[in-house]
């Protein structure tokens, strides 16, 4: 067994040197605080670096299908009242929305930007005890409303409770509302009264769109939007007006939820229309964007770059913003990550014993400087 610990012994990179042989000096002492305080320091720096989350990105081809795109808005148009802005949207697989209401809200707002009032999109009509039959008498005691189309009817039983239905009868025989006075819906509803009502005031509006992610375009534009002829128009309800002020702030524009670093182009836009007037246009491209936090959260979401254009009324151009978007087929990869600790262990080590290392060589080379130096000084006595 003593044999054994003596091979161990024997095996003891760290000979100790007993103390009658250490010599201790000023120097030593001096070399020994600033490598202790530069030790410190190099230690505190790699802790930082250790606890600092890295942000790592990584390109692919994005094969995912049958998504949706969530479309986050507000913009303000300080000269456009609510009741003429209608949200419109189409996608290049055809599908079409046209003056979308849900999940949107509309603020009127005076010409201070001051809030009038706060209310979901969406006319409703109020309700009347007696209204216009379709045969053209009054609604009876025991009868079921069912509203004059106005010559718009598709069959015999068709019926036009509202105004919008009645829009919308007209829209499909291709013809233009221009006297709501003398539709009954429209009147009892009170809408061309509403609009007139908010003369000289702006609008907030804002809202979110879930529309399926393929390239399409959204509009905000003046008045009741429908299609004829594969062009939109514009049904005013018997206001005309063809110089619409269409300046307004983009407060917040964003395609999908926000992660950390995510920066939105569009937020904080102003744009303020001159003489000319007519539609200006966002051309966007979309990056699908996933983000992965360093505990484990994904977040799916889009980054997008813009260009901008204005078209003038000069050239057929419908009063309006639009946003036109692109799906790019790149999608981008963002993770949060640290350095592992076994590499943070490591670089302690090596700070440590490095320091320790070039710390001796200082520390011994000053002291047998120091007593060389010494040793000439006493020679040169004796000589």
């Amino acid at each position: 067994m003593d044999k054994v610990f003596n091979k161990l012994r024997n095996l003891d990179a760290y000979p100790k040197i007993n103390e009658d042989f250490y010599s201790r000096t000023l120097t030593g002492g001096v070399v020994t605080i600033v490598s202790a305080a530069f030790m410190l320091f190099l230690f505190f720096s790699e802790l930082r670096l250790y606890l600092y989350t890295v942000t790592e990105s990584e390109l692919l081809v994005d094969t995912s299908r049958g998504e949706t795109l969530h479309i986050n808005f507000d913009v303000t148009f300080p000269a456009v009242r609510c009741s003429m802005l209608s949200l419109d949207s189409m996608d290049i697989s055809g599908e079409q929305h046209f003056d979308i209401r849900h999940n949107i809200m509309k603020k009127r707002i005076d010409a201070n930007g001051t809030v009038i009032e706060v209310k979901k999109d969406g006319l409703g009509a109020p309700k009347i005890e007696r209204p216009l039959q379709k045969h053209g008498g009054r609604l009876g005691h025991d009868e079921e409303y069912c509203g004059s189309c106005f010559g718009a009817e598709e069959s015999d039983h068709h019926c036009c409770n509202s105004c919008e239905e009645v829009r919308e009868a007209y829209k499909k025989k291709g013809w233009a509302v221009t006297d709501t006075d003398l539709i009954d819906q429209c009147k009892r509803e009170g809408y061309v009264q509403r609009v007139k009502d908010e003369e000289g005031e702006g609008c907030n509006i804002h809202g979110s769109l879930e529309l399926s992610k393929v390239a399409g375009n959204f509009h905000i534009a003046n008045g009741k939007s429908f299609l004829h002829s594969a062009f939109f128009l514009a049904d005013l309800l018997g206001i005309h007006d063809s110089h619409f002020n269409i300046s307004h702030q983009i407060n917040k524009l964003s395609f999908g939820d926000d992660y950390p670093g995510l920066v939105n182009p569009l937020d904080g836009v102003k744009w303020a229309q001159g003489a000319t007037h007519g539609m200006y246009q966002y051309f966007i491209k979309v990056v699908p964007t996933i983000y992965k936090d360093i505990r484990g959260r994904v977040i799916n979401s889009n980054q997008y770059s813009v260009t901008e254009h204005f078209k003038s009324s000069e050239e057929g151009a419908f009063p309006g913003v639009f946003f036109f978007y692109d799906i790019s087929p790149i999608k981008v990869t963002f993770k949060e990550d640290h350095l592992p600790f076994l590499h943070f262990l490591t670089n302690i080590c090596a700070i440590i014993g490095g320091i320790f290392t070039i710390a001796g060589i200082v520390d011994s080379s000053i002291y047998y400087g120091q007593r060389t130096i010494k040793r000439k000084r006493e020679i040169g006595k004796y000589t």
